[in-house]
């Protein structure tokens, strides 16, 4: 049976949590590898909606084991509140794992954060504030807190102590602020020690004996490639890597044992935060397309840019990635369109280019490059087979298969659960 890594190919927001979901009664583990609360999946089961910042969607499966994997970050309370949450609402939460080396997002993280992008102003990063990138820069720095120093007080203590020695510093003396008291943060993430411990558990060799026993295990990727800290917009990116390699080393099993890697493609554009965006729209198409598409982020609340489909970003998701399928999601949201544009290549200083360019400055000034394709009125919502869609959707679907440069295997047609044509089964 088969491992599989499923991601975003855009910037995220593409519809991970449907597809995770869409999976989850043939998935036997379904694994978060990389980022924190800093993304957020809404999943539709029937008439309820679930919005899941830090869980993994397959938490909603029953028979599935949701896993929190090493190279996650993760915000003790938020857990918790996420966990209560769900509980509250009849969901089983007690086969959830979470890795004994995943990192801590403690108040100093996200005070940092804060402080910080206020800071730069204008040149801030468009973070979420919520103190990822400040967790992964300890973890680099070698003075971050993990899950397994809960259990450790003195370990714990030693280790508070010595991240705060440096940032006090900063705090005081560069943005005015009040210095940390190391023992109230001590004392605080004892708190949650004993609530969290059963769930703490060593997921890699789990994970590993999971696939070795025939298990079909999911790997679902936090935010999208162009967010990927080596391979997105640097530095209008996430702090960790949410492209397939990311889930080798963010739940530690080896790359020979990834079978499928399914990109997530929305059916046109979205971003949150700053950075480049092409074909970003600033005209009733934007409004229309971020009004019918319900675009917010689940996590930030932040209305989404929206734009055309960029065939020169989907190309590259499918280079990096390994992609050897596709998930296209909202496609009824282009319902009602006499044309649609797509975007098939840049122009930068006056000349047509059909990668993306791996200079910063490059993208920033890339022009779209439109082909147009017919559009539909026909709704969408109830069909079941490709055969059903309008041939005007067929066909835009089959355009945007060639130009991406990987089957598209499934497409979803509306927000709920039963709302997918699935074309290729992902678990054959």
């Amino acid at each position: 049976m088969p491992a599989l890594v499923l991601l975003g190919a855009q910037w995220g927001d593409e519809g991970k949590g449907k597809a995770t979901d869409l999976l989850g009664g043939s998935v036997d583990y379904v694994v978060r590898y990389q980022g924190g609360n800093n993304a957020g999946h809404t999943v539709v089961v029937g008439d309820q909606k679930y919005a899941l910042h830090l869980l993994p969607s397959g938490i909603l499966s029953p028979g599935c084991t949701p896993v929190i994997g090493n190279g996650v970050v993760v915000d003790p309370a938020v857990l918790l509140s996420e966990l209560s949450g769900l509980n509250e609402r009849g969901v089983d939460t007690s086969k959830l794992l979470v890795s004994g080396n995943a990192h801590l997002i403690t108040p100093y993280h996200t005070t940092v954060d804060k402080v910080t992008e206020r800071f730069l102003g204008k040149r801030k990063i468009g973070t979420t504030g919520r103190g990822i990138g400040p967790t992964y820069a300890d973890k680099i720095n070698r003075v971050g807190i993990r899950v397994q120093d809960l259990y450790d007080e003195s370990i714990l203590t030693q280790k508070v102590e010595a991240a705060l020695d440096f940032k006090n510093q900063i705090l005081a003396k560069l943005y005015n602020r009040r210095a940390i008291d190391s023992a109230k943060i001590v004392d605080e993430l004892l708190g949650y020690a004993e609530q969290i411990r059963p769930f703490v558990a060593d997921t890699t060799l789990i994970l590993n004996n999971a696939i070795d026993d025939g298990k079909v295990v999911l790997f679902e990727g936090g935010q999208g490639t162009l967010l990927d800290v080596d391979h997105g917009t640097y530095p209008f990116v996430t702090s960790s890597n949410p492209t397939a390699g990311g889930a080798c080393t963010g739940a530690g099993v080896g790359p020979t044992k990834i079978n499928r890697v399914i990109g997530i493609l929305k059916a046109y554009t979205t971003r949150v935060g700053a950075g480049p965006f092409p074909t970003e729209l600033f005209d009733k198409d934007g409004e229309a397309l971020r009004t019918i598409g319900g675009e917010r982020g689940v996590t930030t609340g932040r209305d989404r840019r929206c734009g055309w489909f960029d065939a020169v970003i989907a190309r590259y998701a499918t280079r990096v990635n390994g992609l050897t399928d596709f998930f296209l999601t909202k496609l009824d949201v282009l319902t009602g369109w006499e044309q649609i544009p797509v975007c098939v290549a840049y122009e930068i200083d006056g000349k047509r280019v059909e990668e993306l360019p791996y200079s910063q400055t490059d993208f920033h000034h890339a022009k779209p490059i439109y082909e147009m394709l017919p559009g539909w009125t026909e709704d969408i919502s109830k069909a079941k087979t490709f055969s059903e869609l309008p041939k005007n959707a067929q066909a835009y679907v089959k355009a945007l298969e060639e130009m991406s440069g990987a089957p598209i295997s499934a497409i979803g047609v509306g927000p709920g659960r039963d709302e997918t044509i699935e074309i290729n089964s992902f678990l054959s």
